[in-house]
């Protein structure tokens, strides 16, 4: 195996807890707004479920590419409806402020050490389809130690395109072979394996209905496996 300079994370999911974290922050906006006829946890699954959708029409080139945080605030709006609430009835400070509900995603218990300790050996960079100042607004809320922030607004591409994992490999001057890819979803690993760079499957709960994801995983098809990234950080 050639020597792995550059470790690349997954985000959403793998590094943060998207779900627990979205629905935190529903609860606080439905109930200052008054809507109680709404699971804020029902509300986080059906936001991110609209995630996929709504990126495949860039991945296909039917729209060109815009960034998460203008995705997210369309499916907000939508979903919104769909539950029977008009966000025109809504201030639109309220909607703002819930959209950036994704720059302060909470860290799983286990990432600002795991990442820390793989700082010491390796390049540690996150890739993913947030947008660069989405990752630097919750890298500074939640403490993670960053070499470098790769955003999906530097490729113009969302995973799994190709473009994203080779580009991100370009501008950190390294080979895919020297490269691996941490997350806890399939369709990642399988499209940075695809690319060229190594793999390491972390699970995390609640990423079934992760942004993007595509069912399972299977473990055996990984170059590492680890409960979590502490113990990534033994194992590499």
């Amino acid at each position: 195996m050639s020597k792995v300079e550059v470790l690349f994370f997954d985000v959403l999911g793998t590094v943060v807890d998207w779900r627990g974290s979205i629905a935190a922050e529903a609860r606080r906006f439905l109930n200052r707004n008054g809507i109680d006829h709404i699971s804020a946890g029902v509300f986080a699954d059906a936001w991110v479920a609209r995630y996929d959708a709504s990126v495949g029409r860039i991945r296909s080139g039917q729209r060109h590419f815009v960034p998460l945080d203008v995705l997210n605030m369309e499916n907000l709006e939508t979903c919104l409806s769909d539950f029977g609430v008009a966000p025109t009835g809504l201030a639109q400070s309220e909607l703002q402020d819930l959209n950036a509900a994704w720059h302060r995603l909470k860290p799983w218990p286990d990432s600002v050490e795991g990442i820390t300790k793989l700082r010491e050996s390796y390049v540690v960079a996150p890739l993913s389809d947030g947008n660069t100042r989405l990752l630097v607004n919750m890298a500074k809320h939640a403490g993670l130690p960053w070499d470098t922030i790769l955003g999906a607004d530097i490729s113009s591409s969302y995973k799994p395109m190709p473009t994203v994992y080779l580009r991100a490999c370009e501008f950190l001057q390294v080979p895919p072979e020297r490269a691996m890819l941490i997350a806890a979803h399939g369709y990642d690993l399988e499209a940075a394996r695809q690319c060229g760079l190594k793999t390491a499957y972390v699970p995390r709960d609640n990423e079934t209905t992760a942004p993007g994801d595509r069912g399972c995983v299977d473990s055996k098809d990984w170059d590492f496996e680890a409960k979590d990234l502490v113990q990534l950080a033994e194992i590499l």
